[in-house]
């Protein structure tokens, strides 16, 4: 559990005004550079921010970057666990024995697995803004900004032939285009075993002291060619020293700290749990598939991984939100900003009321959040596509301010590319079945079987029978027949008796009348009003803060850094002797209960006396980062890539809605440990050459 905080500081926590000194994720548009320059005396410059942005790459989820002129990434051994566990077979378990390509030959191409490169990022607020003034309704403010936002998106789509996604930052306040380069061909180069990159399991999750040589390396390849990026990051020669300055550049998934009290307190007592229940049960549905073979574990094992990792987290989150010091300090800097809105006649006009409808709003959200989580496609691919065709006939046939924003006209080649290109990895039939049933019985034992998404989905049979016949007779798992059907219009699709597109029909209607209640009640609201309160906010402060954190690219400050936990100091740094010793310590080659939890591989103890033991292992440093952030890269002053992120510690969880300068820390891998085992454990002498530019 976190240690209690002091009054004193949290006082200050979320204060614009007051921001401690390593708080913060900060977008490339606006880095705080006087506080670095008068902080650190480091001014980095234009070349050398661009340098970073581009070598920093985005994933499904996580972080990663380019740190050699032939295209190999870094990121976390998590970040790509379940594309390592698909590549296994009984034969050749990657995640038990671990792997490297000893040549280019020998990388194995990841099916799936998609990479992102910021190449710019343009600012579309004023045109969005206006759009939603010409209204009436928030709930069509909402769809009015929505569409506009499409529009501009697939202009610069067209324009720039690249892939580009809208962004929201300081609560809807600012709307932004981020353009990025996408890369499909991606193989893996190097992944450790399971057992050293994830050394302690869940037991040592979230926690320090550490010893996770949590890495993987993958390459980008591009016409059949390794890729030559515009920019990567040079290996240190050397490494971080406690008190020195460390970058991270990464892509932070979700944090809060903008919300109003009311929206924490409704996460702290209805929303999070909600979450917390829904997760377990799903993990629950994945182990039951799992624990049918090695090749079903290998499908949904990743998933499984990031629930556990994601539950852990949530738990955190919600132990930060029930620290009643903390709230109060939430509560002490919004009845400071109302207090300044109030005092200001414009102010008070443009968001003076807001708050309150913020509140009523989530007294709607609470009405509507159980069904809102279950009426839906239940886990179901195929359904989700159906879904898809359903409704793009009468979208499409509706003018364009009446269109649900997903079908705007903008929208609409990049969905029918998505339903209708190759399947990166092969559809499971069985893990298909196996979700919709279960996802149906789930949604029967909450709802009730009089409910009428019950009714209508199961008619009055068994969910079994029901995911049975639809799996069974449906087609939609091929992209040429989801062509055919796209294709054939509205009369292909008007006698189309697919199973899964029959059930779509019935789901269409409840789903479409729920969210009208939702954009009407709570998301139009909710947006209006926060977006409101943002502005105020800017005309308050200034843009003297960062927005929450969207899964962008953002760039954080801090140091090496102990910190006071458990009647002591934490050290800084972990040590390839410290993490034998805590192999040792759980009784060595000795049978014991937890001794694959704490296990080493033969290899490595084989090799142990050529290692140097007092190598730096892990590191933890004051940046300010979340989940997301994960594979980021740690970098120095002058731009050198010293460590890779992958955790936080136990006390780091409360940062989704406040950031503690005493105890929140980043938890590292150190590039020095990298590159001592790749060499004298793995014989990837290749490897730390390309690494180190000397090959």
């Amino acid at each position: 559990m976190r240690l209690p905080i002091l009054a004193a500081l949290l006082a200050v926590l979320v204060s614009p005004a007051t921001l401690r000194s390593e708080e913060g994720m900060w977008t490339f548009d606006n880095l705080p550079l006087k506080a670095l320059k008068a902080q650190y005396a480091f001014e980095p410059d234009k070349a050398w921010l661009d340098h970073l942005r581009l070598a920093s790459v985005r994933l499904s989820g996580g972080s990663a970057s380019f740190v050699s002129a032939d295209g190999l990434v870094l990121t976390n051994h998590h970040m790509v666990r379940g594309n390592v566990q698909r590549l296994s077979t009984r034969e050749r378990d990657l995640l038990k024995d671990g792997f490297v390509a000893a040549t280019r030959e020998q990388e194995l191409k990841v099916p799936g697995l998609e990479l992102f490169v910021l190449v710019s990022m343009e600012n579309i607020s004023e045109r969005v803004l206006q759009a939603g003034q010409a209204v009436k309704s928030e709930a069509e403010a909402l769809r009015a900004r929505e569409r506009e936002t499409q529009k501009a998106r697939e202009e610069l789509r067209t324009k720039t032939g690249l892939t580009v996604e809208p962004v929201a930052l300081y609560q809807g306040g600012e709307t932004w285009l981020y353009v990025y380069r996408k890369f499909t061909d991606v193989r893996l180069v190097m992944a450790p075993e399971l057992s050293v990159a994830r050394f302690g399991g869940d037991h040592d999750n979230f926690t320090y002291p550490r010893h996770h040589l949590d890495f993987a390396m993958v390459r980008v390849y591009e016409g059949g060619k390794p890729y030559r990026p515009e920019a990567f990051l040079q290996w240190s020669a050397g490494g971080l020293k406690t008190g020195e300055l460390a970058l991270v550049s990464g892509h932070p998934g979700t944090t809060n700290r903008l919300w109003t009290l009311a929206q924490m307190e409704y996460a702290r007592d209805f929303g999070t749990p909600m979450q917390v229940a829904a997760s377990g049960r799903r993990r629950a549905i994945l182990e039951a598939f799992a624990q049918r073979s090695f090749e079903a574990r290998s499908q949904v094992g990743g998933q499984i991984y990031g629930i556990d990792n994601g539950l852990k987290a949530t738990k955190g989150y919600l132990a930060g939100l029930k620290d009643v010091e903390a709230m109060k300090a939430v509560e002490r800097t919004e009845t400071e900003l109302k207090k300044k809105v109030a005092a200001d006649p414009k102010l008070k006009a443009l968001a003076g009321g807001s708050w309150a409808q913020v509140q009523k709003a989530l007294i709607e959200s609470r009405k509507l959040a159980l069904e809102l989580m279950l009426v839906n496609a239940r886990g179901s691919e195929l359904l989700g596509i159906a879904l898809h065709l359903v409704r793009l006939p009468v979208e499409v046939s509706k003018i364009e301010t009446t269109r649900l924003s997903e079908y705007s006209s903008a929208a609409l080649a990049p969905l029918k590319t998505r339903l209708t290109q190759a399947r990166p990895i092969p559809f499971n039939p069985e893990l298909e079945l196996h979700l919709l049933t279960e996802g149906l019985k789930e949604a029967q034992s909450m709802l009730g079987k009089e409910h009428r998404f019950i009714k209508a989905m199961l008619g009055g049979r068994s969910a079994e029978a029901v995911a049975q016949e639809a799996v069974a007779g449906s087609k939609l798992q091929d992209p040429v027949e989801v062509k055919r059907l796209l294709e054939g219009g509205a009369p292909a699709l008007a006698t189309c008796m697919d199973p899964m597109v029959v059930l779509a029909r019935k789901l269409d209607p409840l789903q479409r009348q729920l969210r009208e209640r939702s954009e009407r009640l709570v998301e139009g609201p909710l947006r209006e009003h926060a977006a409101r309160i943002a502005r105020a906010r800017f005309a308050v402060y200034g843009k003297d803060t960062y927005p929450d954190a969207t899964s962008t690219l953002r760039l954080s400050y801090g140091t090496v850094k102990e910190y006071p936990a458990n009647g002591t100091l934490i050290q800084p740094f972990t040590t390839l002797l410290g993490l034998f010793d805590r192999y040792e310590g759980w009784g060595g080659g000795e049978f014991n209960l937890q001794r694959d939890t704490w296990r080493l591989p033969a290899r490595w103890l084989e090799r142990k006396d050529k290692l140097d033991l007092r190598t730096p292992y892990n590191l933890i440093t004051t940046n300010d980062i979340i989940g997301g952030n994960s594979g980021s890269p740690v970098v120095d002053r002058k731009g050198e890539l010293v460590g890779l992120a992958f955790d936080g510690n136990q006390e780091s969880l409360a940062g989704r809605y406040y950031y503690d300068e005493r105890t929140n820390r980043t938890v590292c891998v150190d590039a020095r440990a990298i590159r001592e085992v790749l060499t004298k454990v793995y014989d990837a002498e290749h490897l730390v050459k390309e690494l180190m530019g000397t090959k």
